[in-house]
């Protein structure tokens, strides 16, 4: 039974017929696969005549590069990276402030169905609660008389297992010919990669005759003139470089709204056809959805209303972030208006292209890391394996594809501070939780913590939240005059700070040789990311002994360190085994990790997080040509190596 929200709000102003409202979602798309956004080569007929009896929507992004937590910010209306889920597969706490936009729906009179994706990536949402309908048979014709429906249709037909050859099946006779495809400048042309495309092409081809489907489903049920829709994909594309990654390939999306004549005066522009080109934020659908509905916007939701009474002035930028995606951690956040991008980088001595079990499925990822390890890539197809700047800019009308970072140049310097300042502010603003690593988020929030969710340990005063940011800004963009600031943050009570002061260490390589005796000292921080990156940094000062001894003691002491401590520590031997293999792999390193399998084997934990660890550790003793043993109870598990490609070519 859907449960009514208590005291959120005042009561709807309802208007006297309030309009059906359809969602048709598809899986990682973005519109360079849509037709109707100019690629003749991708075959969509039934979402390009939507936008022609409809208005799509140029610049519409998405709010993270991939599905769970954009749904998690669809669902809200709260950037996920606010709410504290935005970790990939995470189950960790929604603040009890925030609740989801089915239950303003209901309290507008609406019969609310999803068919049938939930993954709303927060351990709190109750999908059963807030649907009247959540299944695979859940349908708006299932509503009582004369209730208005709020009804979504996910689409799985384009997710990214199309291409997958671990989650795939196997592809027939190609509609699009792989000859005939274009690739983008940093995918090198390769046989494989053009295959790849092509089948991509087709799948989006079958998810758009689904989308036919559901549209004529929807004439002939006589409703197609109360009935407003809308079609998106969840985010950007799927293919290398593009979902999970922050450029535009990974975060702008397809979005078309077909709204009837008789709600004409909702329309975002003169005529049905029309083009809309203001920005779109995946978290303005939920303010928008109460705008329709004639709910009151709540004043926690960070989105804003497009479409309504309640619409809003076009805004000037639109935001996203990306924290960790699946066992590899990462961290950063993207700013962009209708010509410039800017990333800023949180963790720049990660490369963008670091190995995912699900990404390097795709057979061309995998091509292209062979090639690039055997020095045939050019410099933009080299650029995704090595360290990132902390900060990019480029130019999305001369660079739609994202390859020249215009941050070191002159000329673009204005530009380069006015989006750094957007950055700066929306992060304030939202109270961003990418501030705190992930490893310590069950320390400031949860069971044992007065708040139970990172979004209202972040919102609270014992959170130092301007110390926070200012350490994130010197950690990144600082240089070796800051060092003694850096050594400062090693000894704040609060571990997010000193995770930015060893970050900083970290990013001045040789440069923090000073600050060795420091580093020793925070090898052992209770924080095992803190712990983590001052191993790493006095690995790459030459002090690998005792960087492997921190390592070792990371993965070996449990009753200090948790599942997602000692990930941190088999990420950062992955990528330092990297560039020194010979090295890395010692008796007692590989001991501590062999260790580390067999006691995860022994004593499974449930749950995505707590199995990633999983995927990292038998996967590196893979690639040191060790035979693992994984039991099947360990969620996220997986051992195919970067190092010895299993997919047949």
């Amino acid at each position: 039974m859907v449960m009514p929200i208590s005291g959120l709000c005042q009561k709807p102003e309802v208007p006297r017929e309030r309009p059906n409202i359809l969602w048709i979602t598809s899986e990682d798309n973005s519109p360079y696969f849509v037709g109707c956004y100019g690629n003749s080569f991708a075959t969509t007929p039934n979402i390009d005549k939507l936008a022609s009896e409809g208005f799509m929507y140029t610049h519409a992004y998405a709010a993270h590069a991939v599905c769970s937590p954009t749904r998690n910010s669809i669902i809200t209306g709260v950037y996920a990276n606010s709410n504290g889920n935005i970790p990939m597969r995470s189950d960790y706490a929604t603040s009890s402030l925030v609740h989801t936009y089915p239950e303003y729906l209901h309290q507008a009179g609406y019969y609310c169905t999803n068919n049938s994706k939930t993954d709303y990536n927060s351990g709190t949402i109750d999908d059963k609660a807030i649907w009247d309908e959540s299944s695979r048979t859940a349908h708006y014709k299932n509503r009582p008389e004369g209730k208005p429906f709020f009804a979504i249709f996910n689409l799985m037909q384009s997710h990214e297992s199309s291409v997958n050859r671990w989650q795939g099946t196997p592809v027939g006779k190609l509609h699009h010919k792989p000859e005939d495809v274009t690739l983008p400048p940093y995918i090198p042309d390769s046989p494989q990669a053009r295959y790849d495309w092509a089948v991509y092409f087709d799948a989006v081809e079958q998810m758009d005759s689904v989308v036919g489907t559901l549209l004529k489903e929807l004439d002939e049920s006589g409703l197609a003139d109360n009935t407003i829709v809308f079609y998106y994909s969840d985010h950007g594309g799927v293919l290398p470089r593009s979902k999970r990654f922050m450029y535009e390939t990974g975060t702008r999306a397809a979005l078309v709204i077909r709204i009837p004549e008789k709600y004409k005066k909702l329309y975002p522009a003169e005529k049905p056809g029309d083009v809309v080109d203001r920005l779109v934020n995946f978290a303005d659908l939920p303010p928008t959805l109460c705008s329709l509905a004639g709910v009151p916007v709540p004043a926690y939701m960070q989105g804003e209303a497009f479409l309504g009474e309640q619409k809003t002035r076009d805004p000037r930028y639109v935001y996203m972030a990306r924290g960790r995606m699946d066992e590899r951690y990462d961290n950063s956040v993207a700013v962009a208006d209708h010509k410039y991008r800017y990333i800023h980088n949180y963790m720049p001595f990660r490369p963008a292209m670091q190995f995912l079990r699900t990404l390097f499925g795709i057979p061309s990822t995998m091509t292209w890391y062979d090639e690039f390890k055997a020095g045939e890539t050019n410099a933009i197809q080299t650029a995704p394996f090595l360290e990132r700047p902390a900060e990019e800019l480029f130019d999305l009308e001369m660079d739609p594809w994202n390859v020249n970072n215009l941050a070191g140049v002159p000329a673009y310097q204005d530009v380069l501070e006015r989006m750094r300042q957007a950055e700066k502010d929306w992060r304030t603003e939202i109270r961003d939780a990418l501030l705190i690593p992930e490893d310590e988020y069950t320390y400031y929030s949860g069971e044992n913590s007065k708040y139970k969710s990172m979004y209202d340990y972040m919102h609270s005063d014992d959170c130092p939240f301007d110390k926070l940011m200012e350490a994130s800004e010197l950690a990144t963009l600082g240089g070796p005059k800051d060092i003694n600031t850096y050594l400062e943050y090693l000894k704040n009570k609060n571990s997010g700070i000193r995770y930015w002061g060893v970050t900083g260490l970290l990013l001045l390589k040789e440069q923090a040789r000073s600050a060795i005796p420091a580093l020793k000292l925070a090898a052992y921080d209770r924080a095992g990311s803190v712990a983590t990156l001052a191993a790493e940094a006095l690995y790459r000062l030459g002090e690998k002994d005792e960087a492997l001894k921190a390592y070792i003691n990371i993965l070996n002491d449990k009753d200090k360190y948790d599942y997602s401590d000692r990930n941190w520590a088999l990420n950062s031997i992955d990528i330092i085994d990297e560039w020194d293999h010979n090295n890395i792999a010692t008796p007692k390193l590989t001991k501590a990790i062999k260790d580390l399998v067999e006691y995860r084997n022994e004593n499974p934990m449930s749950g995505s997080v707590a199995g990633y660890e999983m995927r990292t550790a038998p996967y590196i003793l893979q690639s040191w040509g060790i035979k693992v043993e994984t039991g099947n109870r360990n969620r996220g598990q997986g051992t195919q190596s970067r190092r010895t490609n299993p997919v047949a070519r």
